[in-house]
């Protein structure tokens, strides 16, 4: 039987650090609610991921920066985006005053067919 789960529910007053939750594990996919409140990459670190991932800003706001672009990515509830294996990314800011809720989805190539 499923539990019934709602992205909304459970989000901490307080948070230290960004909270990351897997929802769904797979063995080529897995799928994360992310809570963020004011939290950010640290300066200079660069997510450099094996894995392929589309993220959905579900509430709440974020800028993301990507090495080869020069500005950051405005994202807002709705907004969403594809971001390929090894491209190089952080989260420049998310909204301090509220949380901002993601739904990250992570997922590798499938196995080349013999």
């Amino acid at each position: 039987m499923n539990a019934l789960t709602n992205l909304f529910n459970d989000v901490p007053g307080e948070l230290p650090t960004e909270l990351v939750e897997t929802l769904l594990a797979a063995r080529e996919l897995r799928i994360e609610r992310i809570v963020s409140r004011g939290h950010a990459s640290p300066p200079g670190f660069w997510y450099n991921q094996p894995d392929h991932e589309w993220v959905l800003v579900v509430q709440g706001a974020a800028w993301l920066r990507f090495d080869d672009e020069p500005q950051p990515v405005e994202m807002k509830p709705g907004d969403c985006l594809s971001i390929p294996a090894h491209r190089r990314h952080r989260v420049d800011w998310t909204d301090p005053a509220q949380p901002t809720i993601w739904l990250a989805v992570r997922y590798r190539d499938p196995p080349a067919a013999s």
